[in-house]
């Protein structure tokens, strides 16, 4: 056999045994376990006025952590204290109209109205017995028929004139009519609405932590106008951390709504026991994993989030930190 043969063997030999190892490897070689990694995320919420004015004190920092009902920014706003000086004159007004409705005339009113109904009374009495004596005469012939009528319409007149004094004096009495007052009540309701109104805007310029939290985002600086229902800063509450996952759908059969897992914190080097607590579609500009060239199907992304079960487990947590779902 010649020495070309023998080298060709061999290298077909040496050809055979890396099939066979790399044959073997690949059989018995297990692929490493893919991590599932997500990271820790909380609810938070925006802080903004109802009402536009200049940043006039902002009290913390971003990084800060805060306590519910702590004052966060004040903001001054001249043109709605100018208001809630006009509200108040317009109930200070509002409210003397009301008062003399309530109260009625003043007291020298009343005397005047009383001193001319007695007037008028005498007048009636006097026209009265005019009348009668005119009357008697009358029967007995010694006046004409008309100084008798004449005496009648003056005894008429003057009953008349005493109904209307005494119609007076009782207006003066008793003050104005309800009808009146019910009005100058409302007034005084609308004007003390007025007033409420201005000064929930003014509570408004001082802004108040509705939940503890971190401030995560402070927009505007000191002395910046901001406009209403502008956001000036956002807070992530401390309460309420929760861990979010992007994983493919391949992986959901081992995981379910409700289910019960374990996520480890790398920065922490802890363990927090979570549940499930949603699962959707992240929507087709996802990431996919193509496998239609192995004559399969695209493998959609859903987002998982979980839960910790035990609140006191998330302390030292901050929002961004990695987390690694345990299968």
């Amino acid at each position: 056999m010649s020495k070309k043969v023998t080298a060709n063997l061999l290298f077909a030999a040496v050809i055979m045994v890396v099939i066979a190892v790399v044959m073997i490897i690949g059989l018995t070689r297990t692929d490493p376990e893919e991590v599932i990694q997500g990271e820790v995320d909380a609810t938070d919420y925006r802080v903004s006025s109802k009402v536009p004015g200049r940043i006039a004190e902002i009290r913390f920092e971003e990084g800060d952590h805060v306590k519910k009902g702590d004052t966060l920014a004040i903001l001054e706003a001249p043109d709605i204290m100018a208001k809630l000086s006009q509200a108040n004159a317009a109930y200070s007004a509002a409210k003397a109209i009301e008062e003399k409705a309530q109260n009625g005339a003043r007291s020298e009113q009343k005397q005047a109205a009383y001193e001319v109904w007695q007037k008028a009374k005498a007048g009636l009495e006097l026209a009265k017995s005019t009348y009668e004596r005119a009357e008697n005469l009358f029967k007995e012939g010694v006046i004409a028929a008309q100084k008798r009528d004449e005496a009648k319409a003056n005894y008429d007149a003057m009953t008349a004139t005493e109904k209307a004094a005494k119609a007076q004096y009782d207006m003066a009495e008793n003050g104005a009519q309800k009808e009146d007052k019910a009005a100058a009540r409302a007034q005084v309701e609308r004007a003390k609405g007025a007033v409420s109104e201005v000064s929930s805007y003014i509570d408004e310029m001082v802004l108040i932590a509705t939940d503890d939290g971190e401030i995560t985002e402070i927009y505007p600086e000191i002395g910046e106008l901001v406009g209403t229902g502008s956001p000036l800063m956002n807070i992530s509450k401390t309460n309420d951390y929760w861990f979010v996952f992007s994983i493919r759908e391949d992986y959901l059969p081992t995981i379910k709504v409700n289910d019960q897992k374990q996520v480890y914190i790398p920065a922490l080097d802890k363990t927090i026991d979570v549940k499930i607590s949603r699962m959707k579609n992240v929507g087709n500009f996802a990431v996919w994993k193509a496998t239609k060239a192995l004559d399969k199907y695209d493998l959609k992304t859903f987002e998982v989030q979980a839960k910790p079960i035990n609140p006191t487990e998330t302390e030292g947590l901050c929002i961004g930190m990695s987390a690694i779902l345990k299968q």
